[in-house]
């Protein structure tokens, strides 16, 4: 069994992720976001991103800002550079290939 609420509730940290599992090729990760990360993109892997609590931003290049709010997701595909923002804490699963560098390819 996976406790994922139990794991965020214990995050005292401002940006941290954790595997929660690996279903064939890809993971299932439990964010939990507060504050602003760098842009980035995956040269090879497309990553979702979808609210459990809170408000997640997500900046894409060239494109307006998407607001995402619980029970919201968004795939950032492949090669698109992109930044996250959380302007409150906010608990964030997301399913990508178990390749994915968590930082960015670039």
């Amino acid at each position: 069994m996976i406790e994922a609420g139990a794991l965020a509730d214990q995050c005292e940290q401002k940006w941290w992720n954790q595997t929660l599992c690996q279903v064939n090729e890809s993971v299932a990760r439990i964010g939990v976001f507060h504050g602003e990360f760098h842009w980035h993109k995956h040269d090879k892997e497309d990553e979702l991103f979808f609210v459990l609590d809170g408000t997640l931003l997500v900046d894409i290049e060239g494109q307006p800002t998407r607001e995402l709010k619980p029970r919201q997701g968004l795939v950032v595909p492949k090669g698109v550079v992109h930044r996250t923002r959380a302007p409150e804490r906010t608990v964030v699963l997301m399913v990508e290939p178990a390749t994915v560098v968590a930082t960015g390819d670039e």
